[in-house]
């Protein structure tokens, strides 16, 4: 028998399958499990799962082997190849229609895949259907009011079961959707080309408003279909000028020439990232390059009270600043971020 002939034959036994489900992980063997468990007790069944290890250390690989299921395919890399292209790995790989990432600490409820395909299957024009989620704690246990402030905070507690109206405003503006709780047509993804590795850190957001600039149509079904897991503790100041750096990249490539109000938000968020930026980047040592932020400030307007301020610490000692920064953040009120994670306790 020819290659050709041994292909087609090996198409016909093995189809290829409806949903592609994506589970970028490192470093993760003792919490994986929950979150392909999850994926092979949904209730409807025509998926691939891709695993996509970025050259674990642990032992994700044994951990893997456990499960005899044909469905699930595991992608080892030999090397680490960081996270925006081990999820870049799990999209090329995909042969679904549809596609979904979740990540390694996350999961799906029994009944999201039912639920969003069963949308995309009777609204063609539909690109993406996106769910509410619960929030879990470390215990993998559902916390219903760290849940209830995430999803006021997020305003997914507004939004009808609909095709959402006016995207760009909910995926830029208010940033009410997640990738995660999100099941997209692959062709759709393919338009933007999935996601930008200069994004590293904030792809999620930066997918979500690209989609929605070149017009593509979500849904949105209200139902918490899926668990987030909000982990304690603060990110580390290299955790913050990374993900800063790449939200300014994002926020800098955007253009909204029909939206003018968007244009003037655009602004506004660089403003107030550029700001943060430059005081994270002044209490880690990099004074110059903090002081420098500033002055981009400067030229665009009157600085605020808090610019004035990085800008006068920039010239202390580097112990005194960082003394200062500490002593700053204790005085502040309880953000967002540490409400939720006292609630999942």
């Amino acid at each position: 028998m020819s290659l050709k002939h041994s292909s087609i034959l090996i198409n016909l036994i093995i189809p290829v399958p409806n949903v592609s489900i994506c589970i970028p992980t490192y470093n993760r063997a003792q919490i994986l499990p929950y979150a392909v468990n999850s994926v092979l007790n949904q209730t409807y069944g025509d998926f691939e799962l891709l695993i996509c290890d970025d050259a674990s250390p642990d032992n994700t690989a044994e951990v893997v082997a456990q499960w005899d299921d044909p469905r699930i395919r595991y992608i080892r890399h030999p090397q680490n190849i960081k996270r925006s292209r081990n999820m870049r790995s799990g999209y090329e790989a995909a042969q679904g229609q549809y596609f979904i990432k979740f990540d390694d600490d996350d999961a799906l409820t029994p009944t999201f895949l039912e639920r969003t395909v069963a949308v995309m299957e009777s609204q063609p024009d539909v690109d993406f259907v996106c769910t509410d989620h619960w929030v879990i704690n470390a215990r993998n246990e559902r916390d219903q009011a760290a849940t209830a402030v995430n999803s006021a905070k997020w305003g997914k507690d507004r939004l009808a079961e609909a095709v959402i109206d006016d995207l760009l405003k909910e995926t830029f503006v208010r940033q009410s959707l997640q990738v995660g709780s999100t099941l997209f047509r692959k062709d759709c993804l393919r338009t933007v080309d999935f996601m930008r590795f200069e994004a590293d850190g904030c792809e999620d957001f930066d997918l979500l408003v690209r989609l929605a600039a070149v017009g593509k149509t979500g849904f949105f079904i209200p139902e918490k279909l899926m668990e987030y897991r909000f982990h304690g503790g603060q990110t580390s100041l290299k955790q913050d000028i990374h993900f800063l750096s790449a939200k300014i990249f994002c926020l800098e490539s955007y253009r909204f020439p029909e939206r003018p109000e968007l244009e003037t938000i655009r602004f506004a968020k660089l403003a107030g990232l550029k700001q943060v930026l430059a005081m994270r980047l002044i209490e880690k040592g990099e004074a110059q390059r903090g002081r420098q932020l500033i002055q981009e400030l400067a030229a665009l307007g009157p600085l605020s009270s808090k610019a004035k301020l990085g800008q006068l610490l920039s010239y202390l000692p580097l112990r005194l600043r960082q003394l200062a920064f500490q002593g700053f953040r204790q005085l502040r009120p309880e953000d967002y971020s540490e409400r939720v994670r006292n609630a999942a306790g």
